[in-house]
């Protein structure tokens, strides 16, 4: 039964939309990363919890087949802020997140530059956060 709880997850990966503009941060590539570490034997490995297992890969594959979306239709396809689902897509993608950083690196290196004796060459930056 292991090999074919294997099988589904694997399938279920193929079918997992990734997203380009999220390196590091898609769902479809953290999906991926658990199935690999959760399978580290693949068919061969013994499920401590096989009905739990069961219980995550039928509500992963709902989420994929939109069951909700299509049980649950929206009136208008924006959030309560009204920006649509393409312009979240945009704000949240790599690219954009970058520029984002940098232009803190730079409002930070002005800050200093104004309210510091030193340049701002002379003061080590942040280290970034995690």
């Amino acid at each position: 039964m292991s090999a074919t709880r294997y099988r589904r997850f694997l399938k279920l990966c193929e079918e997992w939309p990734r997203d380009e503009t999220k390196k590091g941060r898609d769902l479809g590539t953290f999906l991926r990363q658990r199935v690999a570490s959760a399978f580290r034997e693949g068919e061969n490995t013994q499920i401590a919890d096989p009905e739990k297992c069961d219980q995550m890969y039928e509500s992963l594959a709902r989420i994929n087949g939109n069951v909700y979306r299509q049980r649950f239709p929206r009136v208008r396809d924006t959030s309560f802020t009204g920006v649509t689902a393409e312009e979240c897509r945009v704000l949240l993608s790599g690219s954009i997140q970058q520029s984002m950083d940098e232009e803190k690196k730079g409002l930070w290196k002005s800050l200093m530059k104004k309210f510091s004796s030193k340049s701002p060459e002379d003061v080590p930056e942040k280290a970034p956060e995690k």
